[in-house]
């Protein structure tokens, strides 16, 4: 006869810093996912409890696994064996002005479109599961959302379609994927166990292999616009998602990423699309603005990587070369019109997105001295953004289409007094100055060009692993 185990004993044995057991910890998870109102096998006392435990005692690397497979599990799940097609992704750990997904996806479709397999089907496929804004981060639905009849609540079988169509999909969570993570999530924020390395790590990579992935890269952000405060602790949650992914049998490598900055030229919604659509439209490299130099250069070495484990390139710096050479031949931006089409939004405004862009205020903020830009909390700075109406202080708050800002210049330019540094942007003027506070307690221009940390800080794989 089987023991029946109970969730006071789990959280319990992790308070005392025991090990938990396979069978405790999907125990824990059943109880969660399979409460009811009239029948409470577990309650939210209880899992408040084992959160904090846990935020205290840490997992050991089965505890981790177990705890993300049991989560990975807790609904239903993606089935990519129809596609016959090597599934890839990309994860950021959130950032300002991130827009690499809408540049990313449409680069590996391309990839996949140009070799199809033996039934017509994409040679790669990127299930693109993505989320929203929250905090000083902005989310890739809420800008996807601005293509007037975009639709990125596919369900799996809407998903599978896609993919075979065009190579890649972007949409939102199912409300019956990973459930256990809309339920512990909801909790850690409201009981101070949202930093966790080890729960960040079980809710990300839960929901990343519920897509059923060959491959996952991985983008961890560093610096001062990063979610994790030090590069230390940057480093841990990277060591700790690729240890995961590979133990699951997924290939997962993880690169960090340099912060201190919003990337690329805009941070909002629509703007951050209307950024995209002008790099995938251009067809010579001097066409791209160079404010989106940062932009491709991450969104080719992410690209280049998932390219080299699909078995396109030799090497990560072949992948991102061609990931470069797909960008500029047009395909990606033939691969994006198709994407999107298919999700029923509307193509017709990439022909202009600049006219599209239509906040009822704006304001300039212009240097008051010369100088070389130098720093500023980039983290800050995404709260400005969210305090303009492109973000949201918590989950459901509605965002701004056309909310945001513009950044006339980079960390280390030289700057003279009276140069436009940013311009801001909202649907309401009354939410400009807050913002426009923020960003010019923020931004600093020195006398001397600062030292600036590499994009590229690190890339961590299984091979790399600290013992």
């Amino acid at each position: 006869m089987t023991q029946t185990i109970h969730p006071i004993d789990v959280l319990i044995h992790k308070r005392d810093g025991r090990v938990l057991t396979d069978a405790e910890i999907q125990a824990f998870i059943h109880a969660i996912v399979h409460r009811t109102p009239q029948k409470q096998l577990v309650t939210d006392a209880q899992i408040a409890a084992f959160l904090m435990a846990v935020f205290h005692h840490g997992l050991n690397p089965q505890e981790l696994a177990t705890l993300t497979t049991a989560m990975r599990y807790s609904g239903e799940t993606f089935d990519a064996a129809p596609l016959n097609s090597f599934t890839v992704d990309k994860h950021s750990t959130g950032g300002v002005g991130d827009k690499t997904s809408l540049l990313i996806a449409p680069i590996l479709a391309a990839a996949g479109l140009a070799s199809p397999n033996a039934d017509g089907i994409p040679s790669i496929c990127v299930p693109m599961i993505s989320g929203r804004s929250l905090g000083h981060t902005g989310g890739t639905l809420d800008k996807l959302e601005t293509i007037p009849g975009f639709n990125t609540q596919l369900t799996l079988d809407q998903l599978l379609l896609t993919l075979e169509k065009c190579g890649a999909a972007l949409v939102g969570q199912t409300p019956h994927l990973v459930p256990a993570d809309r339920i512990l999530y909801a909790l850690r924020d409201h009981t101070g166990t949202v930093e966790s390395p080890y729960l960040i790590c079980a809710s990300i990579m839960s929901k990343k292999l519920a897509e059923d992935l060959n491959a996952l890269v991985l983008d961890v952000k560093t610096g001062s616009g990063a979610f994790m405060p030090t590069y230390d602790q940057s480093k841990l949650l990277a060591e700790l998602m690729v240890q995961t992914g590979e133990a699951s049998g997924t290939r997962t490598v993880a690169l960090l990423t340099n912060h201190d900055e919003p990337l690329g030229r805009f941070s909002g919604n629509w703007i951050e699309v209307w950024e995209c659509v002008d790099i995938l439209r251009a067809t010579r490299i001097e066409d791209r603005h160079p404010l989106s130099a940062d932009l491709i250069q991450l969104s080719n070495l992410l690209a280049g990587w998932m390219l080299h484990l699909a078995g396109h390139a030799d090497s990560p710096e072949e992948g991102a070369k061609l990931s470069d050479e797909i960008l500029l031949s047009g395909a990606a931006f033939k691969a994006w019109l198709r994407i999107v089409a298919i999700q029923c939004g509307d193509v017709s405004l990439f022909h202009d997105p600049a006219a599209h862009h239509q906040p009822t205020a704006s304001r300039t903020l212009t240097a008051t001295h010369s100088g070389y830009l130098a720093s500023m909390d980039c983290k800050q700075v995404g709260w400005a953004v969210q305090r303009l109406g492109a973000g949201r202080a918590k989950p459901g708050d509605p965002v701004s289409a056309h909310a945001g800002i513009e950044m006339h210049a980079k960390l280390g330019d030289p700057i003279k007094a009276g140069q436009p540094l940013v311009t801001l942007f909202s649907e309401d003027i009354s939410l400009l100055d807050e913002p426009e506070s923020m960003l010019r307690e923020t931004i600093h221009i020195a006398a001397s060009r600062p030292e600036l940390q590499p994009l590229l800080r690190e890339v961590i794989t299984k091979n790399t692993l600290s013992s």
